[in-house]
């Protein structure tokens, strides 16, 4: 079932409240990190709504921020790549129903297969479920080394990418994202596909 359109706002507005709550708490880099680590394996929560408003009042944190949101984060898809590797035969299509469909999770087990560290860097860079990509990362045994590399370098781009903003942005930093969200979110997507083809080319594959 989708959401509606008025929830959508009124669930950002209460993230963007948990982070203000957290900006000035002794316990933020433990929320941020279990905000982080939810994030990647229940539901596409928009951790940014969270990360942003933190950084722009602990510049002086900027790295220890987007450090503490990628361990969280790749935290998270360990525990998605095990469920996927271990149990993904008893609990796996109850786990697909709940964040995508079966034909798209079919999709991208043949990814997965094809080329699974270009797949999992390209869909942990852009806001998609990342759920489907450790449970077919798991369920098809893809190397977890490479799974986690591939995890990481896409995440540490989207966290440090905010932290540079926010360096560069200062208070403007939430509103420039939002603005240009998409814009960016399409270029970093763009260089990864670019990537993934100059890789398959030097391999002199057809």
């Amino acid at each position: 079932m989708s959401e509606s359109p008025d929830r959508k706002p009124a669930r950002t507005s209460r993230l963007y409240q948990l982070g203000r709550r957290l900006i000035h708490s002794k316990h933020v880099l433990w929320g941020l990190g279990l905000a982080s680590f939810l994030e990647s394996i229940i539901v596409p929560i928009p951790l940014e709504t969270i990360l942003i408003p933190l950084m722009q009042a602990r510049r002086h944190q900027l790295l220890l921020l987007a450090g503490i949101a990628l361990l969280g984060c790749l935290l998270g898809a360990t525990v998605g790549y095990a469920v996927g590797y271990f149990v993904f035969e008893a609990v796996g299509q109850q786990l697909v129903e709940w964040v995508s469909t079966p034909e798209q999770f079919e999709q991208v087990r043949q990814s997965m297969e094809t080329r699974g560290f270009w797949f999992v860097l390209s869909v942990g860079v852009i806001p998609v479920p990342f759920q489907i990509a450790m449970l077919a990362a798991g369920a098809t045994g893809f190397p977890f080394a490479l799974f986690l590399l591939a995890s990481a370098i896409s995440r540490a781009i989207r966290y440090f990418g905010l932290a540079l903003l926010v360096w560069i942005a200062g208070n403007k930093a939430q509103a420039l994202f939002e603005r240009h969200k998409l814009k960016t979110m399409v270029v970093i997507t763009l260089l990864v596909v670019l990537a993934w083809s100059m890789s398959m080319l030097g391999n002199g594959s057809p």
